[in-house]
């Protein structure tokens, strides 16, 4: 008898009294993420061109940049030709003579590069602004969110050709020029959530304990506004990126010697309709796998961080 009721007992204990701890919302993200299958295809994606570009001085067959390795001769060749030296272009060449694949890791990093760093700037500036411009309310909220009006009411390429056109070319230049035109959007969606945020039981509370505003700011509104500035932030990366390549394509993004994929596509540009559509083509497309992973990602962000979400 006394066996029946310790069995009972180590049952009870391991089906009610010794459950599984509960995963922090970082924890539970990521485990949507992986057990989504688009997500999960855009993670893969994005895994394998992050690595790629990180690792391209070690992979790339040559420096596409370093004129001693390269030879005009060697210009416009298709995929799968051979150099003078009997090197293999894989994806062909463009018309300097550069291996291409070699040239779009290189882009790549560059793309990626001021993507990131435009977006990770603009979040801190935008994020700001609108916690402030929440919390404060009245005047400076008026003041600072027509501010806003005004930036989004013009096209961001407009304010970023005036930028570049003012500051001239450069990977720094193109970064702020970014930067100019993001912040706006960040600060726009980080300060609707911080007004319904602010009239929580806990913002009264952490008044009410004379708490300094900067803490109560940064330290309790802003990580629950994280999960919709989360899904915007990987937007604009996404967005930053295109809009650097546009740049980049009209000739007034990055020199020649920081070339980025927008660049690159607009080098073959005029051999599209000559035959050589691979000077185009690949770099092309390495950018539209770019673009879909992130917005992949971002658009599982969505559904998952989504509080209306059912389950």
């Amino acid at each position: 008898m006394s066996t029946d009721i310790q069995t009972d007992n180590s049952v009870h204990n391991r089906t009610t009294g010794n459950k599984p701890a509960a995963r922090s919302p970082f924890r539970e993200t990521i485990f949507a993420l992986l057990h989504d299958k688009l997500a999960l295809t855009g993670l893969i994606i994005i895994a394998i061109l992050l690595l790629a570009a990180v690792l391209a001085p070690m992979i790339a067959p040559q420096n596409p940049y370093d004129l001693t390795q390269l030879d005009i001769m060697d210009n416009r060749l298709p995929p799968g030709s051979r150099s003078m030296t009997g090197a293999v272009y894989l994806i062909g060449t463009d018309d300097q003579g550069r291996d291409l694949f070699s040239a779009i890791l290189y882009g790549l990093r560059t793309s990626v590069i001021v993507g990131i760093s435009s977006a990770a700037i603009a979040l801190v500036i935008g994020a700001s602004i609108g916690l402030i411009s929440a919390y404060a309310g009245g005047r400076t909220d008026s003041f600072l969110m027509r501010i806003v009006d005004i930036q989004l009411s013009f096209p961001a390429i407009l304010i970023a050709l005036i930028f570049l056109a003012i500051f001239g070319q450069g990977i720094d230049k193109i970064i702020l020029a970014l930067v100019v035109t993001q912040w706006a959007y960040y600060a726009r969606t980080i300060r609707g959530s911080a007004l319904v945020e602010r009239r929580r039981a806990y913002v009264d509370a952490a008044r009410s304990m004379a708490l300094p505003d900067r803490r109560i700011v940064f330290r309790h509104i802003l990580p629950n506004c994280l999960p919709p500035l989360t899904v915007v932030a990987t937007m604009r990366v996404a967005y930053a990126i295109m809009l650097e390549a546009t740049l980049s394509f009209l000739g007034i993004g990055l020199p020649v010697t920081e070339p980025s994929l927008g660049l690159l596509i607009s080098n073959g540009f005029e051999y599209l309709l000559s035959g050589d559509y691979w000077i185009s083509f690949f770099p092309g497309l390495a950018l539209l796998l770019l673009i879909i992973g992130i917005n992949l990602i971002g658009d599982a962000l969505r559904d998952i961080l989504n509080p209306r979400r059912e389950g």
